[in-house]
């Protein structure tokens, strides 16, 4: 590929999370776009500053230092379009997963059909289910108005109606909606985004018009045995920015120079795992994961559909949140040592103060990432529906196969050892079968995500420049078979003909290893009624090295933690030292 065919040389990624504000540099070199380097500061849309332009400046400042490169002029301002001597940038993308959680109200016709559609679309994005109405709500119209003002809300959902299907009882929940919201101040009064049946649109519309702004996107419930949320994602997102432009100061003149505004992170995560998910292979998903400091992004991507999901759970201001969803005690089953209750409730409770702090012992350490554990599995359970509806199982606990998954998140990417970020992925996630683990180390997938509106080739080419972290190819046997129990032969025939022989039993866990950029035959016999998932490979599997070469997990799905004590800490620690410490 020539550099003619690059459509924008250099583009500059601001992507603004709750604790922390990156400016990200992509650049082209021989034809093909590279990550070039990341400059990081606190965010500073809270106290004292109460304006993202300050964390802004100060990462993009940053970034002058690590590449010497001048971003912004005399003037104060960035240089767009890049200038002759090499200063400013061709492009401007900008995310954020920052800003107030807003209130959203969801309103359908059915409780269990075109309410659940609507919402499983509130937990796609930056907010939080604040009421439901539905036809068969047993409140009376003036009880449903009231409890619609009393939740304040910032985005009304309105769907119900199959195409072709009802009519008059949708037009009733429009009455509902309306009065509503012409109760509501006018300064105050919500967006209202219809997702129903398309033949009430302009019906929706002339109804509203005059009382609240109004979006529609196609139906999210088309059929009564069909669920299609994207188109309604991508609208409601553009939703939800502008609501946030009004409510985030900085924001709106961050936007007025980005290339298509400014994009929600998690929308941007997720069309990098959809546009994966169309290259891969059709009989497994791509699963990608993003555990920030207020809210955890699970995306699911099959043959290109994609599950969105994002929890308020996650590793800084909302740690605390995890606790609503399980207990003190399974934390601390993960811990590898012996911690006091009381000194694991104090931590969670003070990094919701002080999100931005970092673990300084190895205690902490162990703490906040036996938290990251419970946070990916009560973020997965909660998505599992969703995920479902893609795959077309019933969410009755059906193993979950990806190929890859894709991880990113500071308490991912930053551990001591790479090791430790693929244990937290493996106890989090529990995958079943052979996949392979890929660690996002320096946040790029959003960036990309939002980056790809200005070139498409972008997220491809810096995908394969070795710009993420190969972690390796994990096999994960399913099987009944009693603990110790020999459950599967494995052989890795390297391509300088070295092997490696293992004898796997139920309850072990091995580390083969196998270098990054080289190449080998991974021969796998089970035994003993053992299963791959989708994977019979019968004449074995050719696998690329990562930083952690091949892994045999074996230690049964679900994961179950002996119950004894110092049993358990010393199998968490050799798991931990197998992975290397």
């Amino acid at each position: 590929m020539t550099t003619s065919q690059v459509e924008v040389e250099s583009l500059l990624a601001i992507d603004i999370g709750s604790v922390h504000t990156r400016a990200l540099l992509f650049d082209v070199a021989d034809g093909r776009y590279h990550f070039v380097a990341a400059g990081q500061a606190p965010s500073t849309g809270g106290a004292p500053f109460m304006d993202i332009s300050e964390g802004v400046r100060l990462a993009i400042e940053r970034l002058h230092e690590i590449t010497g490169r001048v971003l912004i002029g005399s003037d104060e301002g960035m240089i767009l379009p890049s200038r002759p001597d090499g200063s400013g940038v061709d492009a401007l993308v900008a995310t954020t997963s920052a800003g107030p959680v807003l209130n959203l109200v969801a309103v359908g016709l059915l409780e269990n059909v075109s309410l659940e559609s609507a919402q499983r679309l509130v937990t796609s994005t930056y907010g939080r289910l604040a009421e439901t109405v539905w036809m068969n709500d047993h409140r009376t119209m003036e009880a449903q108005v009231d409890a619609i003002i009393q939740a304040r809300p910032d985005v009304i959902i309105l769907a119900g109606g199959t195409e072709g299907g009802a009519n008059r009882s949708v037009v009733k929940l429009v009455e509902t909606v309306g009065l509503a919201c012409y109760l509501i101040p006018q300064d105050h009064r919500p967006t209202v985004l219809y997702s129903g049946n398309q033949a009430l649109e302009d019906k929706v519309k002339s109804s509203l018009e005059g009382i609240a702004p109004v979006k529609s996107s196609p139906n999210i419930r088309p059929g009564f045995d069909i669920e299609d949320l994207g188109p309604a994602q991508e609208i409601l997102a553009e939703v939800i920015e502008q609501v946030r432009t009004r409510n985030i100061k900085g924001i709106q003149s961050l936007g007025s120079l980005a290339s298509g505004g400014i994009k929600l992170s998690a929308n941007a995560f997720g069309r990098v795992v959809r546009f994966l998910s169309r290259i891969n292979d059709s009989h497994k998903g791509v699963l990608g994961v993003d555990v920030g400091g207020t809210s955890t992004v699970i995306a699911a991507g099959y043959c290109g559909r994609l599950s969105l999901g994002v929890h308020r759970l996650g590793i800084g201001e909302s740690m605390p949140a995890v606790l609503d969803h399980t207990s003190v005690g399974e934390i601390m089953r993960w811990l590898p040592m012996h911690v006091p209750e009381g000194t694991v409730v104090d931590y969670i409770h003070h990094k919701m103060l002080h999100p931005g702090t970092l673990p300084v012992t190895v205690e902490d350490l162990a703490i906040e990432q036996s938290v990251a554990r419970q946070v990916l599995r009560v973020a997965l359970k909660k998505s599992q529906q969703g995920i479902s509806s893609l795959t077309g199982t019933d969410g009755s606990g059906q193993p979950m196969q990806f190929e890859p998954i894709l991880a990113t998140g500071a308490v991912l990417s930053q551990p001591p050892t790479p090791g430790q970020s693929l244990m937290m992925l493996l106890d989090g996630i529990q995958p079943v079968g052979i996949t392979t683990f890929v660690l996002d180390q320096y946040n790029l997938t959003a960036a990309m995500g939002a980056g790809a509106e200005v070139n498409t080739l972008l997220p491809v080419q810096v995908f394969e420049s070795g710009a993420f972290l190969f972690l390796g190819t994990v096999v994960s046997p399913i099987s009944e078979a009693r603990y110790g129990t020999p459950i599967l032969n494995v052989r890795l025939v390297r391509e300088d003909t070295t092997e490696t022989q293992v004898e796997v039993a139920q309850g072990s866990f091995h580390m083969i290893p196998l270098p990054r950029g080289q190449t080998g035959q991974l021969f796998l016999e089970p035994l003993s009624r053992t299963q791959l998932g989708l994977n019979r490979p019968a004449k074995g599997v050719k696998i690329t090295g990562g930083t952690l070469g091949a892994v045999i997990d074996a230690r049964g799905r679900p994961l179950n933690l002996p119950d004894d004590d110092s049993r358990r800490r010393e199998m968490i620690k050799k798991w931990i030292w197998t992975l290397g410490g």
